[in-house]
């Protein structure tokens, strides 16, 4: 570059001695141009090596995504812009209240899937064709923000969470949408007269609800308490697969535990006693919760409208059957009895038990209940394996080596 700006000053020099000018450039004045363009040049070199500094400053990638990943999103990601995604971070979708209304009325005529405390459920269908559940929510059901809300939940991930795909709100009206489980929830399934939930596919349920649970009971940003843990909240998909819903009224709690809420809300069948009488809430309660769905797969008893006399009923003969006063088989679901493998149902009872203790002192954590229910699991499809291919050996004919003619 020093050359070619050396090559252009000598042009002009003989350009103008072609042309006659009297300023004609000796040796020396060669000398000072030389060094005068050298210093120019050192000068242009730090002003870009400066100038590409700041610019790597800003453009880097590595600390832009750090920054936007403790924000949750640049604040242009962030933006609540109608009819699209709203944070890159999580995938969340702003829909516009136009959209929510084509996806409801896709078949001219709204399909109701139920209701819970935070609003009805209806099904949708968006433009790629995926069906989804659109709930639409009380005014009153949302503290605080609802978008601030929406874009907490929608960064809680799991494949047994209902995952949520966007919200809508539009002053007067706000929906929340999730992703649709064709099979209902595992209430309907428990009494369907048609047909019967299958112990593997009962205990592969409590497995995974587990899992779900210990994944919100050991969060990174400290224990989430789900607060409405029961049958109708837990839904299934096409396969099976259990999704836990309904996260309307989780709170995000501090790890120890200590905190106390004003306001006692949860479906009284399925709430902690300490929960009911104190307003203390805390993981545990979740955990008693979860205790009294376990026990009425266990046993198939009506689920429908569970208030607290039934709830006492059903856990004191579960407290009976485990302590001998009363014998095994009056828990069992009739339904369920010829393939119930009585080992696998004992200690699923068992942790069950200890689930429903009035106190949460006696409660066992989360983890504990996890592992008690995957032994349970992984010996039911254990033994099932061995089953089929027993099977199929007594299945099999074996013909003789040498045949006789």
């Amino acid at each position: 570059m020093e050359k070619a700006a050396l090559w252009l000053v000598l042009i002009s020099v003989a350009s103008l001695r072609c042309n006659g000018d009297p300023d004609f450039v000796t040796e020396g004045q060669y000398i000072k141009i030389k060094r005068s363009l050298f210093a120019m040049l050192i000068v242009f070199a730090v002003m870009v090596f400066a100038l590409a500094i700041v610019i790597l400053k800003y453009l880097r990638p590595g600390k832009r995504s750090a920054d936007e990943t403790i924000s949750g999103g640049s604040s242009a990601d962030n933006k609540f812009r109608g009819g699209e995604v709203i944070n890159r971070w999580s995938g969340l979708y702003r829909f516009t209240k136009a959209e929510i209304e084509r996806a409801m009325d896709y078949a001219n005529n709204r399909i109701y899937l139920g209701s819970g405390s935070a609003g009805q459920v209806y099904q949708g269908v968006l433009p790629s064709g995926q069906l989804v559940a659109i709930k639409h929510i009380h005014r009153t059901a949302m503290s605080g923000s609802f978008t601030r809300e929406a874009d907490g939940l929608s960064k809680v991930r799991h494949p047994n969470l209902v995952c949520l795909f966007g919200y809508c709100d539009d002053g007067t009206d706000q929906y929340l949408v999730y992703e649709y489980c064709a099979n209902g929830n595992l209430a309907q399934n428990l009494l369907r007269s048609d047909s019967v939930l299958p112990w593997p596919t009962r205990v592969k349920i409590l497995r995974d609800c587990a899992s779900v649970l210990r994944f919100l009971h050991t969060h990174s940003d400290g224990c989430i308490v789900h607060r409405d843990i029961k049958l109708t909240n837990i839904l299934l998909t096409e396969n099976m697969e259990p999704k836990l819903s309904d996260f309307g009224l989780a709170k995000l709690l501090a790890m120890e535990e200590t905190k106390v809420f004003t306001d006692v809300r949860g479906t009284i069948g399925y709430m902690d006693p300490e929960y009911i009488t104190h307003s203390k809430l805390t993981c545990s309660s979740d955990i008693y919760s979860f205790g009294v769905v376990v026990l009425q797969l266990l046993s198939g008893r009506k689920v429908i409208e569970l208030d607290i006399v039934a709830r006492d009923s059903l856990t004191k003969k579960a407290k009976d059957v485990v302590s001998g006063k009363k014998p095994l088989d009056e828990f069992i679901d009739n339904r369920i009895r010829d393939e119930v493998n009585i080992e696998d149902f004992v200690l699923i009872l068992k942790i069950a038990v200890l689930c429903v203790a009035h106190s949460s002192v006696g409660r066992p954590t989360i983890k504990d209940v996890y592992e008690e229910m995957d032994k349970a699991w992984r010996n039911t499809i254990t033994k099932a394996a061995r089953a089929r291919n027993e099977i199929s050996s007594s299945n099999t004919v074996h013909y003789p080596k040498v045949i006789d003619v």
